[in-house]
């Protein structure tokens, strides 16, 4: 245990602090949290849209109409259809403010550079026609989730083009009494031309390609494989482990985990939503809600069980008073107090089942989902802080196994927890009881 705890300090924290530095992965994390609430708003309408109560459909059909589900989906569409649009501006803006430039100027930069590599080409099969035809038009397909890679890609090459050529001093400087956003246009104009006409050779140079396009080749080599990792049980495995390690030296693992990660697990939500609304079987067991909703119970560490054992079962006064604290953000899936109170950081007794109990809840998780037992996540983005029960419930589709599945993973948790839970319990109260001896 003592080389262990010693190899997290010296070897594991220096470098996972490095890449919880690195400015890219934080713009990334940072564009992509931008667009969480638009798709909660489309998630809430994709709710609506399928309600899982008896006669609904009927009664909305009599009150708006036979297309009154297409009328309501639109807004699903406008959200998650242009998720890469979106993440495009988004990580060009964060990045760019990091490097203190004009993040505005490059968000709009970046957007126009995404839409540049992006063929306007849509295969079209007219109703009751054998023959498929290719139209000019914008494809949703790669606007959408499929194209993240490239719309962070785009973002992050946009802002350091810009940025090298504004750090040679190669702008238009207007005179002072210019307004000021007259002057911001005219000193964008020669950075965005560079950057544009950059983007422009390269799909220029990826048209000749058998490749033909960005998109092909960035989900060849790069969204494929990760694909295959990200969406199998042993890459969520994988994740959780290195969170929880991040965790327990201090570092918000989550944070960084999921700012590399997010990419791969959003595009499987958008798939989920997709095969949900055209009434298909549901392809992706991990994704963002799957490792949100049933993993992250109560926290990082699955910890609303280990709240639950605080207040219910502890002899330790300390550790009671904890658990009162961190029961009530705890039902709200926030244990920074049992993380750092109880704590978790460092602890050599409960880091232990800190680092192993998700790995439990998330490969529980998973098999319940693979056999059928519990229905999978249908693409519907709910908040992360939706109390258990609540966050089963929708982001299955409304599916009452999801709620149960959240309640066994807290039962389990506390089950895993309990014996190390046991041990620091009687420790804090044998240095409590050891206290009050030598004030008396």
């Amino acid at each position: 245990m003592n080389q262990f705890m010693r190899f997290l300090e010296e070897k594991f924290m220096p470098i996972a602090a490095k890449v919880g530095e690195q400015r890219h992965l934080q713009a990334i994390r940072d564009g992509i949290i931008m667009t969480v609430p638009l798709v909660m708003i489309g998630s809430l309408f994709l709710i609506l849209g399928f309600l899982p109560i008896k006669g609904y459909e009927s009664f909305m059909a009599n009150i708006f109409g036979d297309s009154w589900q297409s009328n309501l989906l639109y807004p699903v569409g406008v959200t998650f259809d242009l998720l890469a649009i979106f993440i495009a501006f988004g990580v060009a803006y964060r990045l760019a403010e990091r490097y203190q430039l004009d993040p505005l100027s490059i968000a709009i930069i970046s957007v126009a550079c995404f839409m540049l590599v992006t063929p306007y080409k849509i295969s079209f099969t007219p109703e009751g026609a054998d023959k498929t035809y290719e139209v000019t038009g914008i494809p949703l397909a790669l606007t959408g989730s499929k194209g993240m890679f490239v719309a962070i890609i785009i973002a992050i090459l946009t802002t350091e083009i810009y940025r090298f050529v504004v750090k040679r001093n190669i702008v238009i400087k207007m005179p002072d009494g210019v307004p000021p956003s007259v002057a911001k246009s005219f000193a964008a104009l020669l950075p965005g031309f560079a950057v544009i006409l950059t983007v422009w050779l390269l799909r220029l140079l990826l048209q000749v390609t058998p490749f033909e396009n960005m998109h092909n080749i960035v989900s060849t080599l790069l969204g494929k494989p990760l694909s295959l990792l990200g969406g199998s049980l042993a890459g969520a495995i994988i994740a959780v482990m290195v969170a929880q390690m991040l965790w327990v030296t201090g570092i918000h693992g989550q944070a960084i985990v999921w700012g590399i990660m997010s990419p791969i697990w959003l595009a499987f939500v958008d798939e989920n939503r997709i095969a949900f609304t055209s009434g298909k079987e549901i392809p992706n067991i991990v994704n963002v809600q799957f490792m949100d909703i049933f993993y992250s119970i109560g926290g990082s560490g699955t910890t609303l069980g280990l709240a639950l054992l605080l207040v219910l079962k502890s002899r330790s006064q300390q550790l009671k008073q904890l658990g009162r604290l961190a029961i009530a953000p705890g039902l709200f899936n926030i244990n920074e107090p049992i993380i750092f109170g109880l704590p978790m950081v460092m602890n050599p007794v409960m880091m232990i089942p800190f680092i192993l109990v998700p790995v439990v809840i998330v490969s529980v998780s998973y098999f319940a989902m693979d056999l059928g037992l519990v229905a999978k996540t249908a693409g519907v983005m709910v908040p992360w802080t939706t109390p258990v029960g609540i966050g089963g419930f929708l982001a299955t589709g409304g599916k009452i196994s999801g709620a149960i599945l959240q309640l066994f993973n807290v039962a389990l948790s506390a089950a895993l927890y309990y014996p190390f839970f046991r041990i620091w319990d009687n420790q804090k109260y044998k240095e409590e009881h050891q206290m009050k001896k030598e004030v008396s």
